[in-house]
């Protein structure tokens, strides 16, 4: 740890130093004592003292946790190990898509989620989970999406929303939050949740939800919903899945737009765009000439 910290930050701790001084100097010692901090961090087994300071991994098949259970697994040890192990976990359970670019030699490949929000959310979830909680942290893996669930709470006064916005950092697990810094596995600014935000819409993916449930904070990363495979289970015509192609390309479409692209007159374009819209695909923005039409899921 220290040596990863020394590169990473530049600690400025001899790595050669007796270990109690070295955990003196992080301040993992008090009153002579490890404090919990150091236990679930740097020990082999934290769970001797801390039952539920386990992650708990399962990859459901379809979308709901009804679904069969395609992998499952409970991960111990340290935080550290958790993180590594966890995120083997996953990496095993999502794909990994893989092409060639005309012009280049190496083959181009792509995660279905990108792997820094993961390690963000993953991070974010033991870092700053309430380990008083009889619950262990979760991962559960669906089809359409991965959840990070964090037993613990919100500070006081903040709601999901303030975790969209820019806000300090209040880490519940100060120590652990530290120790995390050091090695480069979290920054200690209040941004990673704006950075999980960023990087899904990097990749293309809808803005992540987080949701507070009074028990757990819950992170969901999801997949795209208007995939090839998703519009053909709509049952829409030719020229609706055009629109919809349109205006995920482009943002929005209007009345006369559409007549334009799909040649039918005011009164279809009406008729199907008003389908859309009862459908839940489309948003209807503006009224009177303004009317256009925006995506409602992506």
């Amino acid at each position: 740890f220290i040596k990863k910290a020394n590169i990473e930050r530049g600690l400025d701790i001899n790595p050669n130093l007796p270990m109690k001084e070295a955990l003196m100097r992080l301040k993992f010692i008090k009153d002579g004592k490890l404090t919990n901090s150091a236990i679930l961090l740097f020990c082999n087994n934290p769970q001797d003292f801390f039952i539920q300071s386990e992650v708990k991994c399962v990859r459901f098949k379809g979308t709901g946790v009804t679904g069969v259970m395609i992998d499952m697994k409970n991960i111990g040890g340290n935080l550290i190990d958790q993180i590594i192990e966890t995120e083997k976990f996953i990496f095993s359970n999502i794909s990994l898509r893989a092409w060639i670019e005309e012009g280049k030699i190496e083959r181009q490949e792509k995660w279905e989620y990108p792997p820094k929000a993961i390690r963000e959310a993953l991070v974010n979830a033991i870092a700053h989970r309430d380990y008083r909680s009889s619950s262990k942290v979760q991962v559960r893996i669906f089809d359409d999406r991965i959840e990070f669930w964090n037993p613990g709470r919100l500070p006081d006064g903040w709601t999901v929303e303030t975790l969209k916005r820019k806000h300090e950092s209040k880490p519940f697990n100060p120590l652990i939050a530290s120790a995390f810094f050091w090695i480069k596995y979290i920054e200690e600014v209040g941004t990673g949740t704006n950075k999980i935000i960023d990087w899904c819409k990097e990749w293309e993916l809808p803005e992540p939800d987080f949701e507070y449930t009074e028990t757990s904070l819950v992170v969901t990363l999801r997949k795209p919903r208007l995939t090839e495979e998703y519009l053909k289970t709509l049952d829409f015509n030719k020229r609706q899945l055009k629109a919809i192609k349109y205006v995920a390309g482009q943002g929005s479409i209007d009345r006369k737009t559409y007549c334009d692209i799909c040649s039918v007159k005011k009164g279809v374009a009406s008729k199907e765009l008003s389908e859309m819209v009862e459908r839940g695909i489309f948003r209807v923005e503006g009224k009177g000439r303004t009317t256009h039409y925006v995506l409602k899921i992506k």
